[in-house]
């Protein structure tokens, strides 16, 4: 967990822990509070498919002090069978919801705070906040009555941290529906000039990186964070149920793929003397599969088809050339996730 700029303020003031994504609902949830004099600080979790980036951000424009945690292990648990299911991808948002609460609200406990709340409004989302969603979050987070949605608390329940007054219900919103008209002139009111585009941060919610990941679960029994990470990036093959090939499809690409590169892990595969992407293997380092993966980075290189080319091949540190016949990348197409 890390901690950046964080204070306990003062010792009789109210203190509010707020999930955020650093988006526009977040940041007024927050100085919403904070204009009834709530000490507020925010939480944002971490994971391959969620950075906390956009938090940051938000916490260094307001000064809201913000804690950072990784939560990844504990997530991939989840993954393997949310309560609630998934989404139209690999999105299992209400469960998703309910952990964050649950792990904010450990820091709860332990740090003093006397109530969670978050950006959340009613029906922005018709299937993750309706009312039946944000209570099932609610009740599964194991902090039933703490959780209060500052933009639209009005049009719900009136909750535990209302009614011992620590927070004056009327002060409160009742926004509701997609529109964000409401929330971007808080954001003129409040001075806020900055903050992300409504779009969507999850990857989970993205169909390809969704395949690739559900193609992971599926076939292989154990992985690392490392491989999560990997699914961001580039062309992915499936050469057996422990081995893939990665190819780079751009400069950028290469960086970000070599960033996650172990050498005495995978296998680094490019060309020798011609522009290309580079290549990583995964998993079983057979012969056979890394000829295959030389043949694949061959494919997405200048070389002439039909002809054979020299790929180099890093193992260990150790490099080796292997010639492999320049075939089209399609022929791989059946490979590919």
């Amino acid at each position: 967990m890390k901690i950046d700029e964080t204070s306990s303020g003062t010792k009789n003031q109210i203190k509010g822990l707020g999930l955020c994504s650093g988006g526009l609902d977040s940041i007024m949830s927050a100085l919403l509070l904070q204009r009834q004099g709530i000490f507020v600080t925010w939480i944002c979790f971490e994971t391959p498919f969620f950075s906390s980036e956009s938090a940051k951000k938000a916490s260094r424009m307001t000064g809201i002090p913000l804690i950072t945690l990784d939560i990844t292990n504990d997530y991939m648990e989840m993954m393997k069978s949310p309560k609630a299911g998934f989404g139209k991808n690999m999105n299992p948002c209400m469960d998703c919801h309910a952990m964050m609460f649950s792990k904010a609200g450990e820091i709860l406990k332990n740090e003093g705070f006397h109530f969670l709340f978050s950006g959340e409004v009613l029906g922005q989302r018709p299937k993750s906040q309706n009312k039946n969603s944000l209570r099932y979050v609610e009740k599964n987070s194991g902090f039933d009555g703490q959780i209060l949605r500052p933009l639209c608390a009005k049009l719900l329940p009136e909750t535990f941290v209302e009614q011992k007054g620590l927070v004056d219900r009327q002060k409160l919103m009742d926004i509701s529906g997609r529109s964000r008209k409401v929330q971007m002139q808080m954001a003129k009111d409040f001075g806020i000039k900055e903050y992300p585009a409504p779009a969507g941060g999850c990857l989970l919610t993205d169909k390809i990186f969704s395949s690739r990941l559900k193609d992971l679960m599926n076939t292989q029994k154990l992985f690392n964070k490392r491989e999560l990470y990997y699914l961001k990036y580039g062309r992915h093959f499936r050469l057996d149920s422990k081995t893939k090939v990665i190819v780079g499809r751009s400069e950028k690409d290469n960086k970000h793929l070599l960033d996650y590169f172990e050498k005495d892990k995978d296998i680094l595969l490019n060309h020798s003397r011609l522009p290309g992407p580079d290549v990583i293997l995964t998993g079983n380092a057979t012969q056979n599969n890394i000829l295959t993966a030389a043949m694949i980075c061959a494919s997405y290189t200048k070389s002439n088809l039909g002809e054979n080319t020299d790929i180099k091949v890093s193992t260990k540190g150790i490099e080796t050339i292997l010639y492999v016949k320049t075939i089209k990348a399609l022929e791989f197409k059946r490979l590919m996730i």
